[in-house]
């Protein structure tokens, strides 16, 4: 099969690999479409141990189910794999096991390939009124989904149901997305870039502003530099909840006495459990997200190019969709 494969620091080639083998309780998916993560990014700048070259990266994708006896079902994935036995699995936390695994780590290879070996469990029935190319946003929607249930329930009463994301890509967008279909209605989004900031407001209807600016209920850190957790711990509201999605430095930020004197809550969310993941898909199903029309398409040969038109800041969409068959 035909594979996008990271072999090194900002390198990537199209390749010929072997098929997946489909274990017990597996399916094989064909897959239609596979969206570039920011944690692809992180590992195709070298910034991710846990995704050491040579590894066929993502794990956003949709497809359809070739041989056994779901053939044919078009399916969205959940990428997150966990052991099924621990205390966090058994309380419906599987994104907190201590053995999870996302495939493109390994030893599970990603989903910029044109298949993928999945267990059945981990595969959502995509209706045929939603494109394939709609239903493999299923996975970032969903972190975003779950980060936000998870700050609503952190609110304080007395807190307003304002709400500021830090970041315009497309966990950002997913988290204002959430926000609204979650009952939060007024949202703006903090982007510094132009193209991407008129992206928003004119391609996805998303009030956004250059820099964030007041005090707001909620604050979505979708970044994680230690500047946006300096700016959200500026602009939490007394009472309010700082939701901390963004992986992009480790350490920093935090204004700890003013989170104390204030009572901020700070949330860190990862990924998404089971039942958000569902949830996140009948949304999208139903139409609650969006027409979630804001994604480039481009073909997996391109995946090279569209990795460094992301690096260097070229794309005013939040979200590449690499096609494995174009």
């Amino acid at each position: 099969m035909k594979a996008l494969v990271y072999e090194g620091v900002e390198t990537l080639g199209v390749r010929e690999v072997p098929n997946p083998t489909v274990g017990q309780g597996q399916s094989l998916v064909r897959i239609e479409a596979s969206g570039i993560c920011g944690s692809d990014m992180h590992a195709y700048l070298g910034h991710d141990d846990r995704r050491p070259a040579p590894l066929i990266l993502g794990h956003e994708a949709a497809g359809v189910i070739e041989g056994g006896a779901r053939d044919g079902e078009r399916v969205t994935i959940n990428p997150l794999v966990s052991c099924g036995t621990c205390p966090a699995c058994q309380t419906g936390r599987d994104n907190l096991c201590p053995d999870r695994m996302i495939i493109s780590m390994p030893p599970r290879e990603g989903a910029f390939a044109q298949y993928v070996a999945m267990q059945g469990s981990n595969l959502i029935v995509v209706p045929d009124h939603v494109p394939l190319q709609k239903a493999a946003l299923a996975e970032p929607l969903a972190v975003s989904w779950h980060s936000i249930r998870l700050g609503l329930t952190g609110l304080d009463p007395g807190a307003s149901r304002t709400a500021l994301v830090l970041g315009g890509g497309a966990i950002g967008l997913a988290a204002a997305l959430a926000l609204k279909a979650q009952g939060v209605d007024d949202v703006t989004v903090a982007e510094p870039s132009d193209k991407r900031r008129t992206f928003l407001e004119d391609q996805c209807l998303v009030k956004s502003v250059p820099t964030g600016a007041g005090q707001y209920g909620i604050v979505v850190d979708a970044v994680g530099y230690a500047a946006t957790r300096a700016a959200a711990s500026a602009m939490a509201e007394p009472g309010g909840v700082i939701v901390h999605i963004g992986l992009g430095e480790d350490t920093g930020g935090l204004d700890i006495r003013r989170m104390t004197l204030q009572e901020v809550t700070f949330i860190g969310t990862y990924t998404y459990t089971p039942e958000d993941f569902r949830d996140t898909c009948s949304a999208l199903f139903d139409g609650a997200l969006g027409p979630l029309d804001w994604a480039e398409h481009r073909s997996l040969n391109d995946g090279p190019q569209a990795f460094a038109d992301l690096r260097s800041g070229a794309v005013a969409a939040p979200k590449i969709i690499l096609d494995p068959w174009a």
